[in-house]
């Protein structure tokens, strides 16, 4: 891959928004670089102090030591251009320019629900995690969560021990695990086909500056996001109010009146997220269609519906499918739909027998 990416995101200052307004502007990194200190000024919202910055060589030696670093620890680095980069994450607002990952790139191949919740859970919200964690990967949705303490290490454990994939996203560098607890956890979850995710370079430590960023990538990589128990102001409502600005579907388990651990899904709910009491109700919003005919959402010999009860965008979609696998961007470029409505409908070809999802992101026409 090339260093000018690992150059350009370590420069202090700029961040993901501001990445992209180089980007769009130059087109890569690498032109970034070349352009002229005076030119690259004159942009908005391009601090002086960044400016400088990307004229000093000591950006590709950094650049040089995490490739190194990341190469021995198992890690791969996906920038906005790899074909393996996450669709849905690359929609959102200033998606991060690059990514670290350890563990299964095909964990992000599958649609994805995002779990968080408090780090202190009472016991009804610790089943309440369980029970959704466990359906959901029961019907092959990966669960997407932050490794802390609390609802998020319920959501991870949970899918492991149900045989599922899940996806932790770290608010540090991909090599500190935080808690600490949670390392036997981060190990299970690459043992298992799931994926380690960060966008903070390997040697960065866990401030808290970093987990709002990292709570924006939670609901990026998911097609909705399901908040288990939330005091009136925690890091899971940070999460939902992401979700809600990159298009996401935001669910809330009821709670009791009497806790205060409820008191921030009872205001979701209070504000239109959806409440939700089981998986079935999480995936039959996000368009997951439920039909008798339908006797094994897995099987290979599932039963095919007609083409005549399909919707119009499940018509589009199916016409676009054929014997050779399309990754989902290729999709998007043959039906103009973006990326988060292709999963939802790609996903109800699935369960209708139409459609079967191979290696990664990529789809081809189930009728024989």
């Amino acid at each position: 891959m090339s260093l000018a990416w690992l150059a350009l995101n370590s420069v202090r200052g700029l961040g993901p928004a501001r990445i992209k307004t180089l980007l769009d502007a130059y087109g890569s990194p690498e032109e970034v670089f070349r352009a002229s200190p005076s030119a690259v000024a004159r942009l908005d919202g391009i601090p002086s102090d960044a400016v400088t910055q990307l004229q000093d060589a000591e950006l590709f030696r950094q650049a040089e030591n995490q490739l190194a670093l990341s190469e021995q620890l198992g890690v791969t680095i996906l920038t906005l251009t790899h074909d393996r980069y996450p669709a849905l994450l690359r929609e959102i607002f200033a998606p991060p320019p690059v990514i670290f990952v350890k563990g299964s790139l095909d964990a992000f191949g599958r649609h994805a629900i995002g779990m968080v919740g408090t780090r202190h859970p009472s016991d009804y919200g610790r089943s309440a995690a369980a029970m959704l964690a466990r359906d959901l990967v029961k019907s092959t949705v990966t669960v997407v969560s932050g490794l802390a303490a609390g609802i998020d290490t319920m959501s991870h454990q949970t899918a492991i021990d149900n045989k599922g994939l899940t996806i932790a996203v770290f608010g540090c560098g991909i090599d500190t695990i935080y808690p600490s607890t949670n390392r036997r956890l981060a190990e299970c979850i690459v043992t298992e086909g799931g994926a380690l995710v960060s966008e903070f370079p390997p040697g960065t430590p866990p401030e808290a500056y970093n987990f709002p960023r990292r709570n924006r990538i939670i609901s990026g990589l998911s097609a909705g996001v399901v908040v288990v128990e939330s005091a009136a102001k925690g890091g899971a409502l940070i999460t939902a109010h992401y979700a809600l600005q990159q298009g996401r579907e935001v669910f809330a388990v009821p709670g009791s009146i009497f806790s205060d651990r409820s008191a921030g899904t009872h205001a979701l709910i209070r504000n239109g997220a959806q409440p939700v009491r089981s998986a079935r109700e999480i995936l039959d919003t996000i368009a997951v269609v439920t039909n008798p005919r339908i006797v094994d959402t897995v099987s290979p010999t599932v039963s095919r519906m007609s083409l005549d009860l399909l919707s119009q965008s499940e018509r589009d979609v199916f016409g676009s499918l054929s014997d050779a696998p399309a990754r989902i961007d290729s999709l998007t470029e043959r039906t103009g739909k973006p990326a988060s409505e292709l999963f939802g409908v790609l996903l109800n070809l699935e369960l209708k027998g139409l459609a079967r999802q191979v290696a990664g992101q990529q789809f081809v026409k189930a009728l024989p």
